[in-house]
């Protein structure tokens, strides 16, 4: 991002003037208060908002200037997760992992290979024939993991990925996360997780009134929710 702000329709500027580089394979906590921006900044990755003015590239594609059609090329080299998991409540866990392969036309040998091995990777192998009202919620988030990984993008982006789960449970899908950042994956997310940010001493950007005020190589959350 440089240079980069968005300001609504009613006036109300969510971002302002951010300049950001995050390198292939960083693994980057957005943090800040409750409306810093945080949300704003992470939709602006994957295109669901635009930036008012500034330069946004993302994966070496100028996002600014992208036409519509452009825009699901885009995405497929991204793995999106969101704190309200987001699975198609009539599909099986295995379905709901194999639609992200079905929509960029991979064969079926191929989807049932790497659906197989991202669903052992966040540990529901066993589980792939039940649906979602049958999983706990951080069941259901692993799931939304393993659907956002399941093509190999190159950036993972997560929005308050642990905001519904146990403190334990928010451990296991960190540790989820940390394994798919350990092979090659950036990772961004948004979060208001103290103990977990302070634990794991990864890149720290805090945004606070929507300007970056801190980034930090190995930094804490430093705000007290």
């Amino acid at each position: 991002m440089s240079d980069v702000s968005k300001i609504y329709s009613n006036g109300s500027a969510a971002l302002s003037d951010i300049t950001v580089e995050i390198d292939k394979g960083e693994f980057v906590f957005v943090v800040g208060p409750s409306g810093a921006g945080k949300s704003t900044f992470i939709k602006l990755i994957f295109r669901e908002e635009l930036p008012t003015r500034g330069h946004l590239v993302v994966n070496g594609r100028n996002v600014v200037d992208m036409l519509p059609a452009e825009i699901p090329y885009l995405r497929r080299s991204l793995g999106i997760v969101f704190q309200d998991y987001r699975l198609l409540p009539n599909k099986t866990v295995y379905e709901n992992v194999a639609f992200a392969m079905e929509v960029i036309e991979a064969s079926r040998r191929e989807t049932q290979k790497r659906v197989h091995t991202v669903l052992d990777l966040v540990g529901l192998k066993h589980k792939f024939r039940n649906y979602p009202n049958q999983l706990s919620g951080g069941e259901q988030q692993r799931v939304a993991i393993a659907r956002a990984i399941v093509n190999r993008p190159v950036v993972v982006i997560a929005d308050e990925p642990t905001g519904n789960l146990d403190p334990e449970t928010s451990w296991e899908i960190m540790k989820i996360f940390e394994r798919v950042n350990q092979s090659g994956t950036t990772l961004v997310m948004a979060t208001h997780d103290k103990p977990v940010v302070d634990a794991m001493k990864k890149r720290v950007i805090a945004i606070e009134k929507g300007r970056i005020v801190r980034d930090q190589t190995r930094g804490a959350y430093g705000y007290e929710d």
